[in-house]
């Protein structure tokens, strides 16, 4: 009879540790969750905030300079990140280890700043653009490098420590550029003291809190480090492309109009932004849960998933749409100071098309997870062919209502092509079964070592 409640208690123990387990892993997620979404705003809303102080401090042709050129440090980014931290904690192959990932990132950023120079040169800019250009480019090559330290953390569970780490270094940036750009009035000052905040908080915060998880004595294996480079072509060929769609219109601008014009663009498509937020908000904490359910053909829970995403996004872009018709014009000429009132249309039309653009995303981020990447590239190199007829016809023909019509349908077609084959994908995965998605991967890794 002693044996057998000490054999009842032992089990009602080890279901008490279970519940408690439970409890505690789904604590750790909310807080994971919430200082994604403080931390992953911030960062992302600093964009827009030093739009503002620019504008406002130094006027809108300086701001036409600005914003062109933190566009144009967000594209060459990617070339820093290059197969990005998506890739990095999804990755199966667990024999590439965390120094080789960082060994591969300090490649990638040098890259960045070399095309960066060699960007600036061919555009042939005056001298303070192109250091403007590159101080950027440097700020933003400081981001690249944090990413991977990023996925080593999220990749032990730690992604709140990443959201703390964004949120310290946006607040202090923000701070200290407003300051530095009231006293000198000198965006190329006030870009270094933000690149030297950086610096300071990788060193100090972002290095000590993950040198624990990495082994730094191993031996790094160069012929794996460039296999992240092989292995990652295709996902970094389609978000260097993804962001040119974003962008190509402001390229065309500068090449046909003028920087005002450039500057209300960019005050116009920057609200824009809060759209690729709420993507990566309701993404990213969910990136193991689509691993593990593509790795047990779960295709019907997998899509159900996606699909309750991709709602969220679109509500909030009807939101976000209404909004901007009745206040989106009235809130920026406030924030900005400068007169926008003839931009209402422009404003929708682009939130709206930022909406299609970021649940377009949710499925290439589906579709980067579960290694569906050439079929990708295949499709960006369409879409970016469209976009650059569009982008510099329509801009030259039409001013910046030509820039706007060209965004939209760029953002449709995109949106439009990404729904038909992820769902094709994901059908074609459910039809095959396990051996399947074993054959289908064989045949990515295969698409990606052709290169």
């Amino acid at each position: 009879m002693e044996e057998v409640r000490k054999f009842g208690k032992s089990k009602m123990e080890k279901a008490e540790n279970i519940v408690n387990s439970k409890k505690e892993e789904g604590k750790n997620f909310r807080k994971s969750f919430i200082w994604n979404i403080v931390g992953t705003g911030f960062n992302s809303f600093n964009s827009l905030i030093f739009l503002i102080i620019v504008t406002r401090i130094n006027g809108i042709i300086d701001a036409g300079v600005f914003t062109l050129a933190f566009s144009t440090a967000c594209i060459l980014y990617v070339i820093g990140t290059y197969a990005g931290r998506v890739y990095q904690v999804t990755e199966v192959d667990r024999d590439i280890t965390d120094k080789e990932y960082i060994v591969n990132r300090i490649f990638s950023c040098l890259l960045m700043m070399l095309v960066t120079i060699g960007f600036v040169i061919f555009r042939q800019y005056d001298w303070d653009k192109s250091i403007i250009f590159i101080l950027l480019a440097f700020f933003k090559c400081l981001e690249a490098f944090s990413d991977v330290l990023y996925g080593i953390l999220q990749k032990n569970d730690m992604l709140d420590i990443v959201g703390k780490s964004y949120f310290i270094k946006s607040l202090l940036s923000v701070v200290i550029f407003i300051i530095i750009d009231l006293v000198t009035h000198n965006i190329i000052i006030s870009c270094v003291a933000i690149i030297l905040v950086w610096i300071a908080i990788i060193i100090f915060y972002d290095m000590i809190r993950m040198k624990n998880l990495v082994n730094l004595s191993t031996k790094v294996n160069f012929s794996r480090v460039v296999r992240i480079f092989k292995k990652g072509f295709f996902i970094f060929a389609i978000t260097f492309l993804g962001l040119y769609l974003l962008n190509a219109p402001k390229y065309a601008i500068d090449s046909f109009l003028t920087e005002d014009i450039q500057a209300i663009f960019g005050i116009i498509v920057m609200p824009a932004t809060v759209m690729g937020l709420v993507g990566q908000f309701l993404m990213h904490p969910y990136l193991n849960t689509i691993v593990e359910l593509y790795s047990e053909n779960k295709i019907k829970e997998l899509k159900k998933l996606i699909l309750k995403i991709v709602i969220y996004i679109f509500g909030f872009g009807i939101f976000a749409s209404i909004l901007a018709y009745f206040l989106g014009v009235p809130v920026l000429n406030l924030i900005y100071g400068i007169d926008l009132n003839g931009y209402q249309i422009h404003l929708v039309a682009i939130i709206m098309a930022s909406t299609l653009y970021n649940i377009g995303m949710i499925y290439s981020s589906v579709l980067t997870t579960i290694r569906s990447t050439f079929v990708q590239f295949r499709m960006y190199l369409i879409v970016v062919v469209i976009t650059y007829v569009l982008s510099n016809s329509l801009t030259q023909s039409n001013g910046i209502n030509g820039a706007t019509i060209a965004y939209f349908v760029t953002m449709f077609v995109y949106f439009l092509l990404y729904i038909i084959i992820a769902n094709l994908k994901l059908k074609s995965s459910k039809d095959k079964g396990k051996m399947g998605l074993i054959e289908e991967n064989a045949k990515t890794i295969h698409d990606n070592e052709r290169i």
